[in-house]
């Protein structure tokens, strides 16, 4: 005889909810802890630590210093700490270029810092993905480079600010700064000798003017070779000097007593993303190498000699590899204002290879997007 049970089937044995978040350590999204983490692992790091404050805030405070305390002792010997000049010098020549390595060594640290301590192993046996792992290096080192950079380009631009000359040295002439062109050009006519022995000018300059042995020579002999002319009245001489004026103003109109806001503001953004290219190439490169030593170094030779070469001098058959390099594609980016800061300490950005912005502006997303897949490409395949 069969029975049937009427009771209905009992339901699978669950495990008890003990209230618990469920597990999400195979998610790729880094976590806030293992970001901090990452945080703290660097900046526990002294010698780094101590690079990267030096570099970004030691130098430009030491050298500011030293202008601050020469101007107080001998103003007619030194010029104000601060301007224009300064701040273009500052950024072009200290704070863009070893700013990008200092920031390639912290990305170059962190990219190889678990290999190199042994520590590998014991991330990935926590079951955490290792695409998580690396990410969460990028937002980490970011939080101790980037703070950094904008302290010491804050200190610039105050300094330069507060510090400013209160005459524009222009041409070797202390002339007033934010005129108009009709203003330069009334201004040059009040200072017609001045303007004509200093100004730059374009063309010949038909006048027998004495200008002794100052900044702009003697301008005397003018015309064919073996000819005199007579000296310039003053009125002749006040016309050319407004018409160098009126040929000049372009350029004047680019100088400034003090750094204006909106090339400041231009400049720290410019600055954050040279820094962030540093750290992020170098994090890539070095879990793509295993090792942090020689990273480091080949981007020192990318951003000090061959970044300045192949920007300035066609290769024949690599132009368009030239114009992947990111160091050209960072010049051509630059705010106006800013000296090249591979040119020398100054040039117009015309010495550059031919590249429009689009371009640039791929070729730098480019750099941080296939680095950063590489790097994490080779930790996630990497054995443990």
């Amino acid at each position: 005889m069969t029975t049937i049970s009427l009771t209905e089937p009992s339901a699978p044995d669950l495990p008890p909810d003990d209230g618990r978040a469920p597990d999400h350590r195979g998610s790729w999204l880094p976590t806030g802890g293992m970001i901090a983490t990452r945080f703290l692992e660097l900046r526990r790091r002294r010698g780094l630590m101590i690079a990267l404050l030096a570099v970004n805030i030691g130098i430009p405070v030491v050298l500011l210093t030293i202008r601050l305390v020469s101007h107080a002792v001998a103003p007619r010997s030194y010029g104000p700490a601060g301007g224009y000049d300064v701040f273009t010098t500052l950024v072009a020549g200290i704070m863009y270029v070893f700013g990008f390595i200092v920031a390639a060594t912290v990305g170059c640290t962190a990219g190889s810092v678990d290999l190199t301590e042994g520590m590998f192993r014991h991330l990935v046996i926590t079951g955490r993905s290792r695409l998580a792992l690396y990410l969460a290096r990028i937002p980490a080192g970011l939080a101790i480079v980037l703070p950094i950079v904008v302290l010491g380009f804050t200190i610039v631009c105050t300094v330069c600010v507060l510090a400013a000359p209160a005459q524009l040295d222009y041409d070797g002439l202390s002339v007033p700064a934010g005129l108009s062109r009709a203003g330069l050009e009334q201004w040059a006519g009040g200072h017609a000798d001045e303007v004509v022995c200093n100004f730059n000018y374009r063309g010949d300059i038909a006048l027998n003017v004495p200008c002794g042995n100052g900044p702009g020579g003697a301008i005397g002999k003018v015309g064919p070779p073996g000819t005199t002319q007579a000296a310039a009245t003053p009125a002749q001489i006040r016309a050319f000097a407004v018409r160098m004026a009126d040929q000049d103003y372009a350029d004047y109109h680019s100088h400034f007593l003090s750094p204006p806001l909106p090339l400041m503001v231009d400049t720290g953004l410019w600055i954050c993303l040279e820094a962030t290219i540093g750290f992020v190439v170098g994090l890539g490169l070095a879990s793509l190498m295993g090792q942090r030593t020689v990273p480091v170094v080949l981007l020192v030779i990318l951003e000090l000699i061959l970044t300045p070469i192949f920007s300035q001098h066609v290769v024949a058959h690599l132009v368009n590899v030239q114009r992947g390099i990111v160091g050209l594609a960072m010049a051509h980016i630059e705010p106006a204002g800013l000296p090249l800061p591979f040119a020398g300490g100054g040039g117009p950005n015309d010495l550059l290879l031919p590249e429009s912005r689009t371009v640039a502006v791929i070729v730098i997303v480019g750099w941080l997007v296939v680095w950063t897949a590489l790097g994490a490409w080779r930790m996630v395949t990497r054995d443990a």
